[in-house]
């Protein structure tokens, strides 16, 4: 499903950018967002990173996961295709969620929430498996 793409070679692009964000952010769920940047990070090779939407954000070809920092309890990844909806054939996503994490938002996109360290922490396995399989339709 991969679709041409700009590079990314801003520096908005690189892990120089997030730990610049992570230095600077205020959020009650701080070492979850690093936690999650870890396993995002480490769920498949090729995965670089960089700040989208003032926010943590992984790709391959493109971005494709967002950590979502408004969560009002916890906090929570959006899985997406892009900044733009996507056509997608009969059937959607192939993605396999055993653990039941995701909650689609659209047939593209989908967000999991961790409500405090022990949850993601719980659920860590299975979310590293859906990054991993999500991979695969970016």
């Amino acid at each position: 499903m991969a679709t041409a793409s700009k590079p990314h070679n801003t520096a908005a692009d690189t892990s120089a950018a997030v730990d610049a964000l992570m230095a600077e952010l205020v959020h009650p769920c701080k070492a979850e967002v690093q936690a999650l940047r870890q396993l995002i990070l480490n769920a498949a090779q090729g995965i670089a990173e960089g700040v989208k939407w003032k926010a943590p954000s992984f790709r391959t070809h493109d971005y494709f996961v967002t950590i979502n920092l408004r969560e009002k309890q916890g906090v929570g990844v959006i899985l997406h295709l892009g900044a733009k909806v996507r056509a997608l054939g009969p059937g959607g996503l192939a993605i396999e969620d055993p653990a039941k994490l995701l909650k689609w938002l659209a047939p593209d996109r989908a967000q999991v929430q961790f409500s405090s360290a022990a949850d993601l922490a719980a659920k860590a396995d299975a979310f590293k498996a859906l990054v991993k399989s999500w991979v695969q339709q970016v």
